[in-house]
């Protein structure tokens, strides 16, 4: 076990866990952000650098300060180290300058981006973002194109954080998708047009921390604040069936993964991953596909929290088991 203290908070750790991984375990503010690590995904994490911090101490035997930032997701704790995440004002600018360089090829999508209002990069640059870019050379650009007959590729907007390859080749049956070409030309992209079709394709659309993969079945029928997410679930002989249904009235709008506070894919409660088939995914919109467990636990400072609502049945009433109810089960309550 090893001791380590991030912004003043000591917590104990066993051995190997990484700096990030023991921000979250104490929570709150200490926690860096991270765009492409994700802990679901073997060997991610070290792309893209937003989770830097500062090693003031490096441990009890040697508490020499590491000489520059370190990337907390690829950085083992060592026994007496201390860190520094929001309490370092040049740590803070460092991470400002990472921003500013994954801003400098993103386009303005926002106002019409699917992932506008879940997108970690959004809250990254409203935090440590500039009001205007410093970059006065052209930005590069893709085509759109489909690498799957319900996935649709903005490669101008991708970060290259890998998280969609690391599904391909650990959860899927085969990868025919990566990252072509070298430099500021790479691009994530197939040989072949379409050629993404296997049955668990569709969980690259929910580890994009960005709206370079987004679902062709949703695009452009709602933002994610007009539609409210309920838990359901069904008996999917493929997967572990648990999802979260994002619902207008009483239609469904999209299926998504259960997702935590971090953005990852909530494993089942008996310890299995909570990755979603494309049949739960894509297929089964209709409101009798699907029995509701309640309304899904969105962060308050989420802007679709903001079009929450809480369950007005009694405690000791049972769940109504038919989604066709839930319009008439809960009422929408702004949460300030």
């Amino acid at each position: 076990m090893a001791k380590v203290t991030i912004d003043g908070h000591m917590i104990e750790v066993p051995d190997g866990t990484t700096i990030l991984q023991a921000a979250r375990m104490i929570g709150g503010d200490v926690v860096p952000p991270a765009m492409c690590y994700y802990s679901k995904l073997k060997t991610s994490g070290g792309y893209c650098r937003t989770c830097l911090v500062k090693v003031t101490k490096g441990s009890e035997k040697d508490p020499r300060p590491m000489p520059k930032p370190v990337a907390s997701c690829r950085t083992p704790v060592m026994d007496g180290m201390e860190v520094q995440n929001k309490t370092a004002p040049d740590l803070l600018e460092a991470r400002a300058g990472v921003v500013e360089f994954l801003l400098i090829n993103h386009p303005l999508d926002c106002p019409i981006c699917d992932q506008a209002g879940e997108c970690s990069l959004q809250d990254l640059a409203y935090e440590h973002g500039l009001s205007r870019t410093r970059y006065e050379f052209s930005r590069r650009t893709f085509q759109k194109i489909d690498i799957g007959e319900k996935i649709k590729l903005h490669m101008t907007r991708c970060i290259l954080c890998y998280r969609c390859v690391k599904v391909a080749e650990q959860i899927t049956d085969g990868r025919v998708h990566g990252v072509l070409n070298r430099g500021d030309v790479s691009e994530i992209s197939t040989y072949i047009s379409q050629a993404v079709d296997n049955d668990f394709s569709g969980n690259m659309i929910d580890v994009c921390p960005v709206g370079a993969l987004t679902d062709r079945t949703f695009r452009f029928k709602s933002r994610v604040w007009n539609v409210n997410p309920v838990d359901a679930h069904r008996d999917c002989p493929t997967c572990s069936g648990r999802v979260m249904l994002w619902m207008k009235g009483a239609e469904v709008f999209r299926v998504t993964a259960r997702k935590d506070e971090y953005a990852e894919v909530l494993d089942t409660p008996d310890g299995k991953p909570g990755w979603i088939c494309n049949t739960c995914r894509f297929d089964k919109k209709e409101t009798k596909d699907w029995i509701v467990d309640g309304p899904s636990k969105i962060d308050r400072h989420s802007v679709i929290s903001q079009n929450h609502y809480v369950l007005q049945e009694p405690a000791h009433k049972p769940l109504l088991n038919a989604v066709q109810a839930v319009p008439t089960s809960w009422q929408l309550e702004n949460k300030k």
